[in-house]
């Protein structure tokens, strides 16, 4: 499954169609992590390290795709699944979805979840779920930073597509320029991160969309993007 999502998630990635990945599931588990009987110890190491090996390249598809990833939950996230929906660049779930890390309840600590949960969650909320394996709500995961948006589990489908519709309608370009600053950004310091961020302003400026973006709201028109393409 990890290999699936990587594949798809990277296949069109220069695209200029490809606008928006969603990353959804049939039935009331998003996702239940990691597959135990994968990391048993009837299996070598080797076995392991391949397992996390994907769980990390998966992240970082997620991380550098150029168009923005949303996760649509609609039920229980688990282990590594909640740590696909903390990854993920926009999470909208329903109302009856719940999140989880029960790692330490079966003596494996969820350390790489916890990766993506402590740049996402508060530290309380991370941590509680983290060292006592409990579950949190759709409330207290929106409430504590994990999920975007809840809405009603009917409303679902047509609450992702409005998130889609609103990327879909800015430029491409634009998007991946500034969500590669985003994640770049998160490893430098505050004065770095001003100094780079105004650089990236300056680059935004001489793109073709960042010019035509700007000319329509002096023409007080609507943009025709390029997406960056001739």
């Amino acid at each position: 499954m990890m290999n699936n999502l990587i594949d798809t998630i990277t296949e069109d990635k220069d695209n200029p169609d490809l606008r928006v990945i969603v990353i959804g599931s049939e039935g009331k588990v998003f996702s239940a992590g990691h597959n135990l009987k994968e990391l048993s110890s009837e299996n070598e190491i080797d076995t392991h390290k391949k397992v996390f090996n994907l769980a990390f390249e998966l992240m970082n598809a997620i991380i550098d795709s150029p168009v923005p990833v949303i996760a649509k939950v609609n039920g229980v996230a688990a282990a590594a699944g909640c740590q696909l929906v903390a990854q993920c660049d926009i999470s909208i779930c329903s109302k009856e979805s719940s999140f989880l890390t029960p790692g330490v309840n079966f003596g494996i600590f969820c350390s790489t979840p916890g990766v993506a949960l402590s740049r996402t969650l508060h530290k309380s909320t991370a941590l509680k779920m983290l060292l006592t394996g409990r579950s949190i709500s759709a409330e207290e995961a929106k409430t504590a930073g994990l999920i975007t948006e809840i809405c009603n589990e009917d409303d679902l489908n047509k609450t992702v597509a409005s998130y889609c519709e609103d990327i879909k309608n800015k430029s491409r370009e634009v998007i991946a320029l500034g969500k590669r600053f985003y994640y770049k950004q998160l490893n430098l310091g505050v004065k770095e991160a001003y100094k780079t961020g105004g650089d990236i302003m300056v680059e935004n400026l001489q793109l073709k969309d960042g010019k035509e973006g700007v000319h329509s709201f002096i023409e007080k028109r609507k943009a025709r993007w390029t997406h960056g393409t001739n």
